[in-house]
């Protein structure tokens, strides 16, 4: 999170460019993986990269991107942009154009469970509908001023944190990271008054002692992944201020339903009513289901996606005939229309709102000499709600253990993918047909008492 990093995004995208943040913590495989998947003429990268030869900058020459170093120049007091090498761009003149509604602004990954990270093209109409929505559901206005603390590479940081505030001419106070022991004071400091995050950023805020003076806060958003009522409870005890929990996900653009603002009603464990979309708990023959039935979550509205990029098969089987697009959770509406979320039928692992792919992780973990079979899954978590568990099977004959397989995972994928437990098993769950289901298989590891941790 940088002045860099947002002033590059909005020059991006007026200029009809099309943005594809990543997250810098990726490994040089990550950064390939992304740079070769979306075709990206120019990659920027961090002052100095380019002389550290860092894993983003060998990534982008294996493709020959564009390569150019972004950073504040404080001389001339504006953000300055090194291209250190043209790549493919070399010789090419192109003149500034002028982005058009229904042109793609952003482009994320989302991690599928059963084949590869999908694309999620998504339009400035699509953004600009989503920062209308966040606008009303929170009455935003210039007078606001938030804390970002979520990372701008995800569409929670980039839409809620970012965009939305600037879009109703509010400010955002923006640190590089986020810092528990900071996060009040750079709050009182800079008479911010509404912040959003994970829960897991709640929790640890609410393990350090209150603030002195106590925040005048307006609101606490809390969004991408499950709120508990108790944390809920606790929040809003500790800062006096009413906590609104959202839903959302990338191909919506971020927020599809949020708890309102008082005097409106609020429920702690539900993510409240649909926010400028229509929102339906759908069988899977695109049926409505009865109220207080539970049924797929389904949405429809001007912030989602139009389907994903070059995927013919998953927008077949995302979107109902009836144009509502299918989100993969299970949930139901309560009497008053709120959403209770009640299980995810997508098998993501969601640790702090990081969404992880199971299958992409297989694959990594499979790739070690020693390994036979490996099948990761959601494990409960304190912290993070979910975090990795993975159970593996070793070829004959070998021996590794649990804190060599960590190691080995950590030099080759992002410290948020390296699995909390590992569980050693001489023969993998299957079922009948001999398909190996996540779901038995988390089950079966997580209930033996005799499995190697």
């Amino acid at each position: 999170n940088s002045y860099e990093f947002i002033v590059s995004f909005l020059a991006a995208s007026w200029q009809r460019g099309i943005a594809a943040p990543l997250n810098p913590a990726y490994k040089q495989d990550e950064f390939e993986f992304y740079i070769e998947d979306v075709k990206s003429a120019i990659v920027l990268v961090p002052k100095g990269a380019w002389a550290a030869g860092a894993a983003s900058v060998k990534a982008a020459k294996k493709f020959n991107a564009a390569v150019a170093e972004c950073y504040w120049d404080a001389a001339k007091g504006e953000v300055a942009l090194d291209v250190k090498d043209y790549g493919l761009l070399k010789g090419k003149k192109e003149k500034v154009l002028t982005a058009e509604p229904d042109d793609v602004a952003l482009i994320l990954h989302t991690s599928g469970t059963t084949s590869r990270p999908k694309v999620v093209p998504l339009t400035h109409r699509n953004l600009t509908r989503t920062m209308n929505n966040i606008k009303n559901t929170y009455q935003l206005t210039s007078k606001d001023r938030t804390m970002l603390v979520m990372p701008l590479f995800h569409v929670h940081g980039l839409l809620c944190g970012l965009l939305a505030p600037l879009f109703t001419g509010g400010s955002m106070v923006v640190p590089t990271k986020f810092s528990a022991s900071e996060f009040w004071v750079d709050f009182n400091t800079h008479k911010a008054n509404w912040y959003t995050a994970v829960p897991t950023i709640h929790q640890i805020l609410l393990k350090n002692p209150p603030p002195s003076p106590k925040p005048e806060i307006r609101f606490i958003r809390s969004c991408s992944s499950p709120l508990s009522p108790t944390v809920f409870q606790q929040l809003e005890e500790t800062y006096n201020a009413p906590v609104l929990e959202a839903y959302a996900m990338t191909e919506a653009a971020h927020q599809m339903t949020s708890n309102p603002l008082p005097p409106a009603k609020r429920k702690a464990g539900t993510v409240g009513v649909g926010q400028g979309v229509e929102v339906r708990i759908l069988n899977e023959q695109g049926e409505e289901v009865p109220q207080g039935s539970e049924g797929e979550i389904c949405i429809i509205g001007e912030n989602v996606t139009k389907g994903y990029l070059n995927n013919p098969s998953a927008n077949a089987s995302s979107y109902h005939k009836n144009g509502f697009f299918r989100t993969g959770d299970q949930g139901k509406k309560d009497e008053d229309g709120y959403i209770i979320i009640t299980g995810r039928i997508k098998e993501l692992i969601n640790k702090g709102g990081e969404k992880i792919s199971p299958i992409e992780l297989d694959n990594v973990l499979t790739r070690h000499p020693k390994i036979g079979e490996a099948v990761s899954f959601a494990i409960p978590d304190e912290v993070y709600g979910q975090d990795i568990g993975v159970a593996v099977v070793l070829k004959n004959g070998e021996k590794l253990t649990a804190e060599e397989l960590k190691a080995w995972v950590a030099e080759r994928s992002a410290k948020f993918k390296v699995p909390k437990k590992i569980y050693f098993t001489e023969i993998m769950p299957k079922t009948a047909t001999g398909k190996i289901q996540r779901r038995i298989v988390a089950e079966t590891m997580m209930s033996a008492p005799k499995a190697k941790l």
